[in-house]
């Protein structure tokens, strides 16, 4: 925890309170999800990181409080106990558990080493370098656990260069017809992970489709399950063409549960943060594969789930779910007054 002395009189950036307000209501979604899978976890090395994982991700939501209450910016509503039944049945199995705190523990990795380079006030340069630090050491913690309980998906290996070679066919470029190259090593990686991101999101949203009340919702979910479901297959299938493996199916991990551990609007909101993470992830994997073939399909795949997400998106403000991020003032409008 800080002390008020350790703030800065610095006015806060805009990137500075976004990035807050986004890795608060983050960290509430995350905390409901870790409080109720603390509820139902049988397996003692796993319930002991998730416990660790709670620890963390509750300091984190105090010390932003703390920061909000200083520049006297309301604290936003986010997410708590009331977006929790914890009398549900268990929907999701121990191992998903753990895949969940790990696909977490990659986001807040990837959330605050952004904001880290967006900030210069100091106090908030010294929150996200501290909370990067232990959360790169939980990561790691959590990736070893996962590796002994034999359910780390590894991304596939490639042989070893035996000498410096450059390109010298424009066919490196294009990938579609005749002399296609093989992947790279920087194309097997983006295209691995994303099947595996899909994997665990197709299973999610599977459970929560199950369980999620308004009929609306379930219908979106879905939807969602399909789409994640079609992407996972469309990298997997990319993968086996270099006679590659991707990441395996998810969905026998969810339990026949129909009784919603968590409310529709926490579950939409989840789903939402995890298409607006896969949207960012299929641009860096565009940024990063040469052939053309690829960039086509990440582009493709990407206006689906960003129609999908604008969809979703609209449900939240439909049922007043979506709680407003800071927002620049409206100059016309108070000219106008």
């Amino acid at each position: 925890m800080t002390t008020e002395d350790t703030f800065s009189h610095e006015q806060l950036s805009a990137a500075e309170i976004s990035s807050l307000w986004t890795v608060y209501q983050a960290n509430t979604v995350d905390m409901c999800g870790i409080s109720f899978f603390l509820v139902h976890v049988k397996d003692p090395e796993i319930q002991q990181i998730i416990e660790k994982t709670l620890d963390i991700t509750t300091d984190v939501k105090e010390q932003m409080e703390q920061i909000f209450r200083y520049e006297d910016y309301p604290v936003p509503q986010a997410f708590s106990e009331k977006d929790v039944n914890y009398n549900a049945p268990k929907l999701f199995s121990d191992e998903l558990y753990l895949e969940y705190i790990l696909n977490m523990s990659d986001l807040n990795l990837i959330a605050y080493s952004s904001a880290l380079t967006m900030a210069a006030r100091p106090d908030i340069i010294e929150f996200y370098s501290k909370n990067l630090e232990i959360t790169k050491k939980l990561h790691n913690e959590i990736i070893e656990l996962v590796k002994q309980k034999g359910i780390y998906v590894w991304v596939p290996t490639i042989p070893k260069a035996n000498k410096i070679k450059f390109v010298e066919k424009e066919s490196f470029l294009t990938g579609w017809f005749g002399d296609r190259r093989p992947l790279l090593g920087v194309e097997i990686a983006n295209l691995a992970y994303a099947s595996k991101r899909n994997a665990i999101g197709q299973a999610l949203i599977t459970g929560f489709s199950q369980v999620a009340e308004s009929k609306e919702v379930r219908k979106y979910l879905e939807k969602g399950r399909d789409i994640s479901g079609k992407h996972k297959d469309v990298f997997n299938e990319i993968l086996n063409q270099d006679y590659l493996s991707g990441g395996l199916l998810k969905t026998s991990e969810v339990t026949n549960s129909t009784e919603a551990p968590f409310s529709d609007k926490l579950m939409m909101n989840l789903v939402t943060t995890l298409i607006a993470s896969g949207i960012a992830q299929y641009g860096t994997a565009i940024s990063a594969s040469p052939r053309h073939d690829l960039g086509v399909q990440y582009t493709r795949l990407m206006a689906e789930i960003a129609k999908y997400a604008n969809e979703g998106a609209n449900i939240l403000i439909e049922n007043g779910w979506m709680e407003q991020p800071p927002i620049a003032a409206d100059r016309k409008n108070l000219a106008q007054r």
